[in-house]
């Protein structure tokens, strides 16, 4: 199967790209984009905080971005309540840049992990007052089968914490949400380099999604287009169908049949 035919589907939206990006940490404007057109990515998260909604004469982030050539997704970073992150949200619908939510409820300022039991009741209020949200979590099977239970449109364990470069650090915990939960999985936090980022993908979830881990590199461009190919390259790895592992070697050139 071809990337191209290989669709990443969220609420009924279709997208060729399964690797979502953030806009932060960047040198400057110019870098981010170009950083965001080497990803390929269609997805890019926006911290509503970040945004100067309410006076768009000055210069912003948005004046950046081609909103034609990429699907926003505003996010409630640096929220840690309920009723904090639901404002956000709201705001940003009201100033016209989605209701394509990636909905954050962090709980400690140092981990920067979710509070889980704040991000349930958000994403109960969101859902109902037709938000699509796609909700940041821990890796936890529990949480992310009520979230999909409230009817978020996919869910987003983290690998690691936010901006530890990490990597996946619990792959079996991401496997039973893979098999727990029927919305897209996609990996979000804690990719540090593209071998994470193919990792996720070869152990089946539907997409990644990442921010220090490209704009906190040496050289953000080229690290943008290594996650593009190892994105690339784990879904087609995933999808080909690995061989299994075994404790001893298998000849690549069976001695059966061959003439003395």
């Amino acid at each position: 199967m071809s990337n191209s035919s290989d669709k990443l589907i969220i609420a009924g939206r279709e997208f060729t790209s399964r690797l979502m990006v953030g806009t932060g940490k960047y040198a400057d404007f110019p870098q981010m984009v170009r950083a965001i057109e080497a990803s390929g990515a269609e997805v890019v998260t926006v911290a509503v905080r970040r945004v100067n909604i309410s006076d768009r004469s000055k210069e912003s982030l948005l004046d950046h971005l081609d909103t034609k050539k990429y699907t926003l997704l505003p996010n409630t970073a640096g929220c840690y309540t309920a009723e904090d992150a639901i404002r956000t949200c709201r705001l940003a619908r009201e100033a016209g840049l989605s209701d394509f939510v990636k909905l954050e409820v962090l709980g400690n300022e140092k981990t920067l992990f979710p509070d889980n039991e704040e991000l349930l009741k958000a994403a109960k209020v969101l859902v109902a007052e037709g938000f699509t949200v796609l909700p940041y979590t821990s890796d936890d099977p529990i949480v992310c089968k009520k979230l999909e239970e409230l009817g978020c449109a996919a869910v987003m364990p983290l690998g690691a914490p936010i901006g530890s470069g990490l990597g996946i650090r619990n792959p079996h915990n991401i496997r039973i949400i893979l098999e727990t939960v029927k919305v897209p999985v996609i990996v979000d936090a804690g990719v540090g380099t593209a071998s994470d980022a193919a990792i996720a993908m070869e152990l089946g979830c539907h997409g990644v999604l990442m921010n220090t881990g490209i704009a906190g590199a040496k050289d953000p461009i080229a690290m943008a287009e290594a996650m593009n190919l190892a994105v690339r390259a784990g879904r087609l790895a995933y999808l080909a169908g690995r061989i299994p592992k075994k404790l001893y070697a298998t000849a690549s050139s069976p001695g059966e049949g061959m003439i003395e």
